[in-house]
């Protein structure tokens, strides 16, 4: 397989993406500095890298980030309000039951507050003054939910809506606005660092993720009082986009006595489970009764699917209060030692989080990935290439997936339906080696790497950190971390490569050649600048 991999920011984005310029004389944007070579002054911009002491010292695992957003969330209630709810007002009527920790704003088919408390009874003391509507012509059933509508506080005082500076947004910020504000960075670098910082999630828009999985678990809680809801993916491994999907995870290894063979008491808890040779079909037994669930009676989701007989069952929803596209799963354990290790690798190094959402920005405006499912490469398969890239380095960036395994001790053993999940948990064992390269060289030689790769017989493998051989007939084969057997990037097929490649033959050369166009300039640029 031949991919297209075209170094141009703006030359497939013509539509969505201007080409962004610099004020500054003398320094290509991004866009110029990949789409114009010809004109281009390479350059090697001094970065600072920040110290591999200075990260461990401050770095938190993904358990205990899980575990604190997770509290926050059980104290925390979600309120609609009025678009012009007085804001003292609001405040002050809330104040009544308790402490507030923390509150914003933001708008998703109205206006709505999150509040956090702190502590969880002031959350049951205001859900002791909540009122249930008398709806006439609807049968009501009285969940009580944690989303709660604000009515009655209309502006009086203050006529205006609610501070600007308090609305938060939920979504990524307008293109043109974008451009704008890569504009005025001096420096390739300093452009990626905006780029990243403009999509990736907002500590805001962490926390109402975290209380859409609080919310969903006070409804599964009906069944399973002890369980537990928390995302997993893009949501929580620091490589999600503002407006991405919240995928969630029903945990209920921890209810108490799960695994107890022979209780203190001597009592044991009775139970009724239609007989299930497969874990699976207990799976699907599950989500099947918590879709039912959330359909009927959790308020705010609409559009309910229970899509059981895919290979990791299923229940897909959107929560309207949050404007979240929401996929909740069970026994999906690889998944979310997946979503550690992507977390562990982006706090590794601030470089692998920038280069992750710049080439990510790239493929879709190029339209190599797509919101749609079908045929396209995913993300994950395109930050799985990121990190291979980056264990190719010289010196390496970052460690294989092996030698983190290497580095793990015995609590850090982890066996997943026949899948070693281990890998080394405690930061401080992991040493990095000294590499300076800055983002705008890094960049370059992510496309210079994959440009020469043989992708019609080697397969990427982030465990080893190097090429093996294909070991199927596929266009294209990224090797699952941990299910080694899968192909994550199986869903890409030669058809869809084809019709990529004849949209784009008219306007472009081929990626290959184009490639290596752009780096033979930028040498005889080098050389020239040497010479002089």
């Amino acid at each position: 397989m031949r991919m297209r991999i075209s170094p141009s920011f703006g030359s497939a984005m013509a539509s969505s993406f201007t080409v962004c310029r610099l004020h500054t004389i003398g320094r290509g944007s991004l866009v110029k500095c990949l789409q114009k070579v010809d004109t281009f002054l390479h350059r090697n911009i001094g970065t600072n890298v920040v110290a591999v002491q200075e990260e461990k010292n401050g770095f938190k695992s993904l358990y205990a980030v899980q575990a604190e957003r997770q509290e926050q969330a059980e104290r925390s209630v979600l309120i609609s309000c009025h678009s012009r709810t007085n804001e003292k007002k609001f405040l002050k009527y809330i104040a009544n039951y308790g402490d507030i920790q923390k509150y914003f704003f933001y708008e998703s088919y109205g206006m709505y507050a999150v509040v956090e408390f702190a502590n969880q009874e002031s959350v049951a003391s205001l859900l002791e003054e909540t009122a249930i509507p008398s709806i006439s012509h609807e049968s009501l059933v009285p969940f009580k939910s944690r989303l709660l509508s604000m009515r009655n506080l209309a502006s009086v005082d203050l006529p205006n809506q609610l501070s600007g500076k308090k609305r938060q947004a939920q979504t990524s910020i307008p293109i043109n606005e974008l451009i704008q504000r890569l504009s005025k960075e001096e420096s390739i670098d300093q452009q990626i660092t905006s780029l990243t910082e403009a999509y990736q999630l907002t500590e805001e828009n962490y926390r109402l993720r975290y209380l859409v999985c609080s919310l969903l678990k006070d409804i599964a809680a009906g069944f399973f009082p002890e369980c537990t809801i928390m995302p997993f993916g893009s949501s929580v491994n620091g490589f999600g986009k503002l407006g991405c999907d919240l995928d969630m995870f029903l945990d209920l290894d921890g209810i108490s006595g799960k695994n107890s063979t022979m209780p203190k008491s001597g009592l044991f808890l009775e139970y009724q489970m239609k007989r299930a040779n497969l874990q699976r079909i207990v799976t699907q037994n599950i989500l099947s009764v918590i879709g039912e669930c959330v359909d009927q009676f959790g308020p705010g989701c609409v559009g309910v699917q229970k899509i059981l007989n895919a290979r990791c069952p299923l229940v897909r929803f959107a929560h309207q209060p949050s404007g979240f596209q929401c996929d909740l799963t069970a026994n999906n354990r690889v998944a979310m030692k997946s979503t550690e290790l992507l977390y562990l690798y982006g706090e590794l190094d601030p470089r692998v989080r920038h280069l992750v959402f710049t080439v990510r920005c790239w493929a879709r405006a190029h339209s190599l990935t797509s919101s749609i499912p079908g045929a396209w490469i995913s993300n994950f398969s395109l930050t799985v290439m990121v990190l291979f890239f980056l264990q190719r380095r010289s010196p390496p960036i970052i460690p294989t997936l092996d030698h983190l395994r290497d580095l793990a001790g015995p609590e850090d053993k982890s066996v997943i339906e026949d899948n070693d999940c281990t890998f080394v948990s405690d930061f401080s064992k992991i040493r990095l080696e000294s590499n300076t390269e800055t983002l705008e060289q890094l960049l370059c030689e992510f496309f210079e790497f994959y440009a020469s790769f043989c992708f019609r017989t080697l397969s990427i493998n982030i465990r080893k950190g190097k090429e093996q051989n294909k070991p199927e007939v596929a266009p294209l084969h990224i090797q699952n971390p941990f299910e080694t057997t899968l192909n994550v990037s199986k869903n890409v097929n030669a058809s869809q490569v084809a019709a990529i490649k004849s949209r784009k033959r008219r306007k472009f050369e081929p990626a290959s050649e184009r490639i290596k166009s752009l780096l033979e300039s930028l040498k005889n640029t080098n050389n020239q600048q040497n010479q002089s």
